[in-house]
């Protein structure tokens, strides 16, 4: 994160997220792989943790101090192989190797890529780790902060409510969640699933210290996320108010882009609309 001014900080993190999202369709267009509209979502949440407010480095992954970062909705584990790379955690020819045979790089995040804390992808897990990761920081009197970023679609699950009591019972503050509220899960809108609202007030309810904001809008995120804790002796609950497939028209609050691989055309014209934007 460059040493600079507010203005030169958020246009940073605008860079970021556009780099983001420009990788990511590359690597789902050379893999015709799919979750591209979920990661596009969480775009401007990935810039945000990895372009200023997490303490992380490329050249000591395995750094006692490091923040830890779990991307709970692992599916869309390829944002998060862009942001490393754009970190510097990955190199070129490891990107080109997501989805590929031989490759560390899996379709569902996984250990033992540089960067990477732990496997997941089995909804509604990523919370329970954070929370262990979160305990041991404060038992050991370590430094690090625990960021875990959740899709609203695993809020279905028990084993995230489970954990969402358990923090607060434990006063883990330096335990941050990002809930990616882009309203849309693999098979239908949420609100027609199983409704979340008032959602905010559930995560208060359980002792959770709450904002809500826009999720693409940088310097939002940064106000909430960079504090520590916002609130001594709570967890905090980020819940980022999204859209799917944020920045390409075509994929945006729409289902298809859930799963559907974009076809050479599509890509073409998603990248024309990202670098334009």
């Amino acid at each position: 994160m460059p040493a600079a001014g507010p203005a030169a900080q958020l246009a940073h993190y605008r860079a970021v997220a556009k780099a983001i999202r420009l990788r990511t369709l590359d690597m789902i267009g050379r893999a015709r792989s799919s979750h591209v509209g979920g990661a596009f979502s969480m775009a401007e949440i990935l810039a945000v943790l990895y372009g200023g407010v997490m303490r992380v480095d490329p050249a000591r992954p395995d750094w006692p101090a490091r923040d830890r970062f779990i991307l709970s909705k692992g599916h869309a584990t390829v944002a998060v192989y862009a942001a490393l790379a754009e970190r510097g955690f990955l190199d070129e020819a490891a990107v080109r190797s997501f989805y590929q045979n031989g490759t560390t790089l899996a379709g569902h995040i996984t250990a033992g890529v540089p960067g990477v804390e732990v496997s997941t992808g089995s909804l509604g897990h990523g919370l329970s780790i954070a929370c262990g990761m979160a305990l041991a920081s404060l038992r050991d009197g370590s430094p690090y902060r625990v960021f875990a970023v959740l899709s609203d679609g695993e809020c279905d699950e028990g084993s995230t409510w489970e954990a969402a009591l358990f923090a607060p019972g434990h006063a883990l503050d330096t335990l941050t969640v990002v809930v990616d509220y882009n309203k849309i899960q693999s098979l239908g809108h949420v609100k027609d699933i199983l409704p979340l609202e008032p959602f905010a007030d559930k995560w208060r309810a359980f002792g959770w210290e709450t904002r809500e904001v826009d999720g693409h809008d940088p310097a939002a995120l940064d106000a909430v996320l960079r504090p520590a804790p916002l609130t001594p002796g709570r967890p905090t609950c980020v819940i980022a108010h999204t859209v799917k497939g944020k920045g390409v028209s075509f994929m945006e609050d729409r289902l298809i882009w859930h799963y559907r691989p974009p076809s050479p055309e599509e890509i073409a014209a998603a990248r024309a609309e990202i670098e334009a934007s």
